[in-house]
């Protein structure tokens, strides 16, 4: 039997010895480059973003914003170009505050109390096929500076005159930024109230006092309950008649009783004094 044994069966048995050699050196050399390991997918042929090296990879994303400048507390709304059926989607930034998506791929948000310059604005989710998407905008926020508050101004005093007798009426006007205003003066007797048209001007009417002496007087005025200005009066008291006591009496030794007349005490017409009407 064992002489029998051909050359050809010989032949045939190292080819399949050699064949399954070589099959078993196949399934242990690396994969082609560009090709994808069986482990880098699932069951269905679907793969988790991952590159034939096993890095992440991000998707294709885009953020636009409604203005690129802006000031605190200002409204801004902003797009999201992302692939369809993007999930876990976020847009974030120190300069925002109030973010909020709405229907669609966009949303709204206020710009928050922060210092002026440029400010980063992130895009961040998860595409369909699980790549993480990744975009970015620039915001420059303004400084919200408060108009400059106009200068008031400055508070006026005006008399109808600078003169008065007893009596005498003087129209006082102010004028002021103040919510109030009066004058006070000796002239007057004391405070004189003023009355405002609501435009900024007080005016009043101010009697000068009874008892006032000749001479110089301060009017004082006051807006805002603090004095901003002081005007010089004068006033003149009226002349009366001479009291009694001014005329000298007459001397006892100058009274003459005339002849068949009664003793009035009255002296002599020569000697009685020019200015008296006795």
């Amino acid at each position: 039997m064992r002489k029998a044994l051909t050359l050809s069966a010989i032949v045939l048995a190292s080819s399949m010895a050699l064949g399954g050699a070589t099959t078993a050196f196949a399934a242990d050399a690396p994969a082609p480059a560009g090709s994808s390991s069986p482990t880098d997918g699932h069951a269905d042929g679907t793969t988790d973003g991952t590159a034939s090296g096993g890095h992440a990879h991000a998707a294709a994303a885009g953020l636009t914003l409604s203005a690129s400048s802006a000031k605190p507390g200002a409204s801004v709304s902003f797009q999201m170009d992302v692939p369809d059926g993007s999930t876990h989607l976020s847009v974030s930034s120190k300069a925002l505050a109030d973010v909020k998506m709405t229907e669609g791929r966009g949303g709204t948000a206020v710009v928050a109390d922060v210092k002026e310059g440029d400010y980063g604005v992130s895009l961040t989710g998860t595409g369909p096929d699980g790549a993480r998407l990744q975009a970015t905008a620039r915001l420059h926020v303004t400084a919200d500076t408060p108009a400059p508050k106009p200068t008031p101004r400055p508070s006026t005093l005006n008399l109808s005159t600078d003169f008065g007798r007893p009596g005498d009426k003087v129209v006082v006007t102010v004028k002021t930024a103040e919510k109030n205003a009066f004058v006070k003066s000796d002239a007057f007797g004391g405070q004189v109230n003023l009355r405002s048209d609501g435009k900024g001007t007080f005016t009043g009417t101010a009697t000068v006092a009874k008892d006032v002496k000749s001479g110089y007087y301060g009017v004082h005025a006051f807006a805002g309950g603090r004095e901003f200005d002081v005007v010089k009066f004068s006033t003149e008291a009226k002349a009366g008649p001479a009291p009694h006591h001014d005329v000298k009496p007459l001397d006892p030794s100058l009274h003459k009783t005339p002849k068949g007349s009664v003793n009035t005490g009255q002296a002599p017409a020569g000697l009685l004094p020019e200015t008296s009407n006795a």
